[in-house]
Order: structure tokens, then sequence, then C-alpha cells
């Protein structure tokens, strides 16, 4: 049994998945970053200093805080607010990848070669053929 693990652990698609999950995670933070710091600040100041987190719905009479940490201290709380920012997330990481497939597949698709066109033979080949042709006539 463990011959046949390392055979499984030795193949190239587990491999390639693990490398897949450690450059994904990596790459989560980056785009997370992007969104949080970059791409909302600039959505936020587009809608007047709009900021999705902070919106949600109290779940009990309890709950009467303007922010979502406070509001969650006091108790259930439902926070749509999260859900959008989540969403704009994934948005933009599914753009950014489309775009890095896009990508890699340009380069890998390769320009497939003109015909070659036969260069006409010089005159003397072709009557050296047109005399071979009357020839095999006889």
């Amino acid at each position: 049994m463990i011959g046949e693990f390392k055979e499984f652990i030795a193949k190239g698609n587990v491999m390639d998945l693990a490398v897949g999950v450690i450059i994904g995670g990596a790459f989560g933070t980056i785009v997370k970053s992007l969104t949080d710091d970059v791409i909302m600040p600039v959505v936020s100041s587009i809608f007047g200093g709009l900021s999705f987190n902070n919106y949600f719905v109290g779940l009990s009479s309890e709950v009467t805080a303007n922010t979502l940490d406070a509001a969650k201290e006091q108790g259930a709380v439902l926070a749509y607010g999260s859900f959008i920012t989540a969403t704009i997330n994934f948005l933009i990481l599914a753009f950014i990848i489309f775009l890095m497939v896009k990508a890699v597949n340009n380069m890998m698709r390769k320009e497939e070669p003109a015909p070659e066109v036969p260069a006409a033979p010089p005159a003397d080949v072709q009557l050296l053929e047109e005399i071979r042709d009357l020839l095999k006539k006889k």
C-alpha cells in the first residue's frame, strides 16, 4: 500500500494540483488586496463614500448599532453587505483569471504556416519534362 501511495503522490496531476492550490492561495491574497485596497475605495467614492461591509439587517430588536462589528456584538445580524463585497471580489477574480487564461491561450496558439506554393521549374526543366512525356506516349 505504501508503494501505491508513493506512486499516486508522484503522479504529475497530483503535483500540478498541489502547486495550483498553493499558487491559488497566494493569488487570492493579491486579489483580496486589489479589491479591498484599490477597487472598493473607488467604487465607494463613486457612490459617495458607500461601504458595502456595513450593510446589514439586525435580526433582533436588540441590534441598534450603526456598524457591523458593533451590531454583531449586540446580536444576530444578516450581513448582506459582506455578501455583496464577496460577490464583487469573486467577479473581479473570475475576470482576472479569464484574462490570464485568454493570454495563455493566445501564447499557446501557434500560427499555421502558409502552404508552400511550389515554384515553377526553370524553362529547360519544363522542356525536358515535355520531351519525356512525348516519348512515353510513343
